[in-house]
C-alpha cells in the first residue's frame, strides 16, 4: 500500500471539497486516512486459503454453523462503508477448520473493496476449495451506507445476498434448514 499516495489523494480531496489542508482539524487527516486505510483494505494482501489452511480430522458429514460474524467492508461504487452478519455453513469431507478460521476468512474477504454479492461467493468457493467440503452456503446481511446516507436515503434496510455450493445447491431442505438456524426473514 502506497501511504504518499493516498495522503495526497486525501489532501486533493479536501481541497477538491473546498476546505484548507492547513486548518488544524485536518493538517494531519491525510496521515490519519492513509493508516486507517492499511488497516481496512489489508485484506488486499492476505490470501484467503491461509485462515482455512489449519484443519482437523474428522468423521462427521452434518452440518457446521457459525451464524452473526459481524464484518465491515467498504463498498467498491462510493468507497463507503457496508456492514454486517454472515452466516457460513458447510459440510465437512473429512476434515474441519477451527471455527475462529470461519471469521477470520470472512474478515480476508470484507477488508477489501468489496461487492457484497462477490463477497458472498467468495467466502462459499473459499470453503469449498480449502476444506475440500462437501457444500458451503454463506448468507450475508448488511446495511449500506451508500444507500442511508446518500441517494434513496432508507436507513436500516438490508441488503441480503446467498451463495451455496455442493449439496446446499442441490438440496433445498438442507438450505432451508440454514436460512432457518441462521434466522434470515
Amino acid at each position: 500500500m502506497d501511504k504518499d499516495k493516498i495522503k495526497q489523494g486525501v489532501r486533493l480531496l479536501l481541497e477538491g471539497i473546498g476546505e484548507d489542508t492547513d486548518r488544524e482539524g485536518l493538517i494531519d487527516t491525510p496521515d490519519r486516512i492513509a493508516r486507517m486505510y492499511e488497516e481496512i483494505f489489508a485484506g488486499l494482501n492476505q490470501d484467503a486459503s491461509e485462515p482455512l489452511s489449519k484443519v482437523f480430522t474428522a468423521q462427521n458429514t452434518d452440518m457446521i454453523i457459525e451464524k452473526d460474524i459481524t464484518f465491515y467492508s467498504m463498498c467498491e461504487h462510493h468507497l463507503l462503508p457496508f456492514y454486517g452478519k454472515a452466516h457460513i455453513a458447510y459440510i465437512p469431507n473429512g476434515k474441519v477448520a477451527g471455527l475462529s478460521k470461519l471469521a477470520r476468512t470472512v474478515e480476508v474477504f470484507a477488508r477489501r473493496p468489496q461487492l457484497q454479492e462477490r463477497m458472498t461467493v467468495q467466502i462459499a468457493e473459499a470453503l469449498m476449495e480449502e476444506l475440500d467440503a462437501a457444500g458451503s452456503m454463506v448468507i450475508l446481511e448488511a446495511e449500506h451506507m451508500c444507500m442511508t446516507m446518500r441517494g434513496i436515503k432508507k436507513p436500516g434496510s438490508r441488503t441480503v445476498t446467498i451463495a451455496s455450493k455442493g449439496r446446499f445447491a442441490d438440496d433445498a431442505e438442507l438450505r432451508q434448514t440454514f436460512i432457518s438456524i441462521a434466522g434470515v426473514k
